[in-house]
């Protein structure tokens, strides 16, 4: 439902090509059913998700790293010459335990919908990621290698700050995922 999206970069010397490359871990919290509890009275109570004193169900976070191998030239000026970067992303989702078959059965179309509404988040991370890759390596020649890196740190900031703000509207757009049918009722 709503993503938790966790930012952090890093700007440093590497010998890497430039690529992105991606990581992405699924994990999972236990959901005990009990008699005469509904689905969501269920996840309610088992979810870790709770900023805001609201309860979620599940829960995206990515992180994109960067490394860049700065160089100077005979000029003196500065260049990128390699780029590298990695995203790294976990979705949590729940795992319902002891549940009779028609609960179950609403659980396995509330969970397709959440890892759907998830996968969406990541992919907002797989576009940060991108971005963050591109801007890099287009940053134009430097005064020095002091300002180049400076640069980079700054535009990366700006560039996930920008994708933060997406995964937001992405989460009104679809009412934390209500509108992809992640939604149990009030």
């Amino acid at each position: 439902m709503r993503a938790m999206i966790l930012l952090c970069c890093l700007a440093a010397s590497s010998t890497s090509a430039a690529e992105v490359e991606e990581t992405l871990r699924y994990q999972h919290y236990d959901a005990h059913a009990a008699s005469g509890r509904t689905l969501a009275e269920i996840l309610n109570d088992s979810s870790p998700f709770r900023p805001g004193n609201q309860v979620f169900h599940s829960a995206t976070r990515w992180n994109v790293d960067w490394k860049f191998r700065p160089q100077s030239g005979r000029d003196g000026r500065c260049r990128v010459v390699q780029v590298a970067t990695h995203l790294t992303g976990e979705i949590n989702l729940p795992s319902l335990l002891d549940a009779d078959a028609p609960i179950r059965e609403q659980f396995s179309g509330y969970l397709r919908a959440l890892r759907v509404h998830e996968l969406g988040h990541y992919e907002i991370g797989k576009q940060a990621a991108r971005a963050v890759d591109a801007k890099l390596q287009a940053l134009p020649d430097m005064a020095s290698c002091a300002a180049l890196e400076s640069a980079a740190r700054d535009l990366g900031a700006r560039v996930l700050g920008e994708y933060e703000a997406r995964g937001e509207l992405y989460d009104v757009k679809t009412g934390h995922g209500r509108t992809q049918g992640a939604w149990l009722g009030d």
